[in-house]
């Protein structure tokens, strides 16, 4: 069985994220064959798509390579999510489904619940679900595939300290979504770009004096030709 090249791309992808890739590391085609259980030829395509996202690049006499982003690029990233997450949000009280509003509404109560409870992992899936589902909600595909590269790529190069009241910051979800409901565009950009500026200024550089820059690939396998599909 063929497996898609898009598999084996959010394989490669989540390990560069989690650092078992590190920066400016080699990435050898027959050894991500192997690692993830595949061929050469998604592992090729794969490649292709993560240098077009900017996870990748290729050198001459090297060949594909993890890439290497300054602090400048990262604190791009940044700025650029603050403008277009409102955008999104803003689009989403206009173009959402009863679908998306359902959805949102269970994230914000399970995500109050939790932050009650204190449970910090639990909130930082949420809060991604929550994100990703409101960039879907605004109903433009090109957005929402931007937001969720900036996603990936902010997970990448920044630690994220959890909020410091986590209550208040599920309440902004709450207060985003019923913007949502009501239809105003204008209120939930603004409250989305308050919630991302104060989201902000939890991230760290990750890779300030060397961290994040393995010497090799960590050994821990993760295949992708396996019967279940990967989320």
């Amino acid at each position: 069985m063929r497996i898609p090249a898009h598999s084996v791309c959010t394989a490669i992808r989540d390990d560069i994220v989690a650092g078992v890739h590190g920066r400016g590391g080699r990435l050898t085609e027959e050894v991500l064959a192997r690692r993830y259980g595949v061929s050469r030829v998604p592992v090729r395509e794969a490649l292709r798509t993560l240098e077009a996202e900017g996870f990748v690049v290729t050198r001459r006499h090297a060949g594909a390579c993890v890439a290497e982003p300054t602090e400048q690029e990262a604190a791009d990233l940044l700025e650029m999510r603050m403008l277009l997450e409102p955008l999104g949000a803003s689009r989403a009280a206009q173009r959402r489904t009863e679908a998306h509003l359902k959805v949102l509404r269970g994230l914000v109560r399970l995500g109050q619940e939790r932050a009650r409870r204190g449970n910090s992992e639990d909130l930082r899936a949420l809060g991604g679900w929550f994100h990703e589902t409101l960039a879907q909600a605004s109903g433009s595909p090109s957005l929402t595939s931007m937001l969720t590269q900036l996603r990936h790529k902010i997970a990448w190069m920044y630690a994220v300290a959890a909020p410091s009241s986590p209550v208040d910051s599920w309440a902004e979800h709450g207060a985003i979504v019923d913007a949502v409901a009501r239809g105003d565009g204008e209120r939930a950009r603004v409250l989305t770009a308050l919630h991302a500026e104060r989201a902000t200024v939890a991230h760290r550089w990750r890779f300030s004096g060397g961290e994040g820059r393995p010497d090799r690939v960590r050994t821990s396998q993760h295949a992708v030709n396996m019967s279940s599909p990967r989320h």
